[in-house]
C-alpha cells in the first residue's frame, strides 16, 4: 500500500470533493479519482459515497480515516525527530510539572534556556504527581519536573532542589503573631490542602501524621491561588512551599520547627528510552543550572 495514496485518500476526505483535493493536492482530477480506486480495490471495499461531483465517507471510510490519521501522524512524527536529529537546536521539548513548582522556579529556567537555545519550543503540562507519573511511563512527555515519586519502577529521578516548606495562616490567626511555631499546633485547625495525587497534599498528611495528628481538610485545592486567597480569607491553614505574591496584611507566613518540613524536587524521565535531540538539551542544561546554583 503507497503512502502516496493515503494522503490522497485523506485529503479527499477532508474535503469531501474530488476537484478540491485535487487542487490542494496539485495534481489532476482524474489522477487522484485513479489512485482512489486503486486503494478501494487493494482494500476490497468502497470507502466513499459518490454524490454528483461531491463524495462522501461511508462506515468502511471512516473507520479507515482514523487509521490513516494515526499512520500519517506517526509518519510526520517521525520525519521531525529526523531533523531535530540533524539539528537539536530547532525542536520541541515536552516538559510535565507540579504546579507549586512551576509559579516559583520554572519561568526563569525556561528563559535562561530560551535565552541560549531560541529556537527549541516547549510544550508544558501541569499535572499532578500521579498524573505525571503516567504522563511519563505513556510517552505523553519527555520529561517531568516532580517531587520524589512513590513508585519509580521504569522511571529515572535525579534531584535538582530540597525546599522548605512553611505554614500560612490568616493574618489575624491566633498564631500569627509569632514567627515559628510546632506543626502539632495546628492539630485542631482546619487545613486548605491539595487533592489527593498532588505531592504537597501526600506530604501534608505525611508530615502532620509525624506531628501526631490527621489534618482535618476544609478545602482541596487544584493550584496554590486557590489555597492562598482561602486561607487569607480566614477559612484554614495551609502547609506550601515559598511564593510570591502574597499579602502580608491577609496572610502570614511562618517557618515549622518540628517536624522538619521540607521537600525534594526532581527532574525525571523514563530509563531506556531514548529522548529526542532537544528534550536530551534540557535535561543537560538543567542538571547543570541547579548543580551550578548548589555548589
Amino acid at each position: 500500500m503507497e503512502w502516496q495514496r493515503l494522503e490522497y485518500f485523506r485529503v479527499v476526505a477532508k474535503t469531501e470533493h474530488f476537484t478540491k483535493a485535487a487542487e490542494q493536492l496539485a495534481i489532476s482530477q482524474p489522477a487522484l479519482s485513479r489512485s482512489i480506486t486503486h486503494l478501494e480495490e487493494e482494500l476490497g471495499v468502497a470507502l466513499f459515497d459518490r454524490i454528483g461531483r461531491s463524495v462522501q465517507l461511508n462506515p468502511f471510510g471512516k473507520r479507515f480515516l482514523q487509521r490513516v490519521d494515526r499512520a500519517l501522524q506517526e509518519i510526520q512524527d517521525g520525519v521531525q525527530e529526523l531533523h531535530q536529529m540533524q539539528d537539536p537546536y530547532t525542536g520541541s521539548v515536552s516538559l510535565a510539572f507540579v504546579m507549586t513548582f512551576g509559579l516559583s522556579i520554572l519561568p526563569e529556567l525556561l528563559s535562561k534556556f530560551n535565552r541560549v537555545y531560541p529556537n527549541v519550543e516547549f510544550l508544558l503540562h501541569q499535572s499532578p504527581t500521579t498524573i505525571i507519573h503516567k504522563q511519563l511511563l505513556h510517552s505523553e512527555v519527555d520529561l517531568s519536573i516532580v517531587g520524589l515519586l512513590e513508585n519509580r519502577k521504569g522511571i529515572t529521578w535525579h534531584k535538582l532542589i530540597e525546599e522548605e516548606l512553611f505554614v500560612y495562616v490568616p493574618a489575624n490567626h491566633r498564631l500569627a503573631s509569632q514567627d515559628a511555631i510546632r506543626l502539632a499546633e495546628l492539630a485542631e485547625e482546619p487545613f486548605i490542602t491539595f487533592k489527593r495525587g498532588y505531592g504537597m497534599r501526600t506530604l501534608t498528611d505525611q508530615l502532620c501524621g509525624l506531628a501526631g495528628f490527621v489534618p482535618k481538610i476544609k478545602f482541596e485545592g487544584d493550584d496554590v491561588a486557590t489555597v492562598s486567597v482561602l486561607v487569607s480569607s480566614g477559612l484554614g491553614v495551609t502547609l506550601i512551599p515559598t511564593f510570591t505574591g502574597i499579602d502580608s496584611s491577609k496572610i502570614k507566613r511562618m517557618r515549622v520547627t518540628e517536624p522538619l518540613c521540607r521537600r525534594e524536587i526532581g527532574l525525571a524521565w523514563v530509563e531506556d528510552r531514548t529522548l529526542s535531540p532537544s528534550a536530551e538539551l534540557f535535561r543537560t542544561f538543567i542538571i547543570e543550572q541547579f548543580r551550578r546554583e548548589h555548589l
